[in-house]
């Protein structure tokens, strides 16, 4: 599999709601289109900051093909489909993927604090699952586990379309590792 170049400026989108708690579907439109008059290059919906743990799955796949059809050529789509549950982690992906996503930002499976090869096998399963690059995202701060240089740099070996990393450990060893 080949992987995309993922360069440039990368925002992540808010989720606008509704007084009703649904998702502002028109306010989500001219997110998007205030991201492509600013020249962002990578918009991302459905991360942390989408509040992606408060929206059902069905939700998320709505909101990434909305966007994705907002966004046209014009902007990447790197859709968030993190969540510690590995199975549900892949069926975000695919659905993801299926609404035109470009690439899958997938966080560090969280509460459950696994180990370094149940992290491994995580992003596997999701690896596996699509053709798009997976970015890992790694923020031990908020997951409780931190996904290890050495782990990140065996996925990437091991999956072609393993694309990038958010690397969010503050620990700049692993980062310096990570660049080498």
């Amino acid at each position: 599999m080949s992987t995309r170049y993922l360069s440039g400026s990368a925002v992540a989108l808010v989720t606008p709601f509704n007084e009703d708690r649904t998702v502002d579907t028109e306010a989500l439109r001219k997110l998007v289109h205030f991201h492509i008059g600013a020249g962002t290059d990578i918009i991302i919906p459905c991360g942390t900051t989408g509040e992606s743990p408060t929206l059902t799955g069905r939700e998320q796949t709505e909101i990434i093909r909305i966007v994705r059809e907002e966004a046209g050529d014009k902007i990447l789509v790197a859709a968030g489909a993190g969540t510690n549950a590995t199975g549900e982690a892949v069926e975000l992906a695919v659905n993801a993927e299926k609404a035109g996503a470009a690439a899958i930002l997938s966080v560090a499976p969280y509460y459950n604090k696994p180990s370094q090869e149940g992290i491994y096998q995580h992003y596997r399963h999701i690896a596996e699952a699509v053709s798009v690059p997976v970015i890992i995202y790694n923020v031990p701060g908020r997951t409780g586990c931190n996904v290890a240089a050495s782990t990140i740099l065996r996925l990437a070996r091991d999956f072609g379309n393993i694309g990038a990393v958010k690397e969010a450990s503050e620990n700049i060893s692993q980062i310096s590792e990570l660049l080498e």
